[in-house]
């Protein structure tokens, strides 16, 4: 159980995102702790995956206060500490999801102890380790992408709409991954349009607000 008095993995106070000098959303305060998950909940348009893209390095801060680790929010400071994960999944299509994988990490490390082939196996993709991404269909693409997660060595999961083209089977993997991230001590934000029943407990909730 996290400490109340634990200094939060990310914190945001009076945290906005401006486009056009108009607000997109906030302000936010929120703090996530290590070994914590939290839903991103709000209407269309009210700027979740605008969120997690700032959160991931892809937007400047409008305005408020962002910390990690206590610091000041520093691009460069958590470089590898956090993985987004969004509706584009940065795979490039004609090359295999092992060759995908290679690239990654050779930009942010790997864990310990697993490897490319591995993690391909655990998120249910053996016999298709060398086949090029193009040919997959979207199940096994998204399959693809989450292999990431298994594979990088990222603190903080970002996670825009992960249960998007997974039958139920790839939803139980998304929900084991995470179950097994955050027990661990690692920390996430989800965005989801359905109905999300996460079986390692009740998760926070940020509500968006414009």
């Amino acid at each position: 159980m996290t400490s109340a008095h634990a200094i939060p993995l990310l914190q945001a106070r009076g945290l906005s995102f401006l486009r056009a000098d108009e607000p997109v959303f906030g302000p936010l305060d929120f703090a996530l702790h290590a070994g914590e998950l939290a839903l991103v909940e709000g209407d269309n348009g009210s700027g979740k995956t605008t969120l997690l893209r700032l959160l991931g390095g892809l937007l400047h801060v409008g305005e408020g206060e962002l910390q990690w680790r206590g610091q000041g929010w520093n691009r460069d400071a958590r470089a590898g500490e956090v993985l987004f994960l969004g509706h584009q999944l940065g795979l490039k299509m004609d090359m295999s999801p092992r060759e995908n994988l290679h690239i990654a990490a050779g930009l942010h490390g790997m864990r310990e102890g697993r490897s490319a082939a591995s993690v391909l196996v655990d998120v249910g993709l053996p016999g298709y380790e060398d086949e090029p991404v193009r040919r997959l269909s979207a199940g096994q693409k998204k399959r693809a992408a989450l292999a990431r997660l298994l594979l990088l060595p990222a603190v903080l999961w970002l996670l825009d709409e992960p249960y998007a083209n997974l039958d139920r089977a790839g939803i139980a993997l998304v929900n084991r991954l995470l179950e097994e991230h955050i027990a661990s001590g690692g920390a996430a934000l989800v965005t989801s349009h359905g109905a999300v029943s996460f079986h390692g407990g009740e998760p926070k909730r940020i509500r968006m607000h414009g």
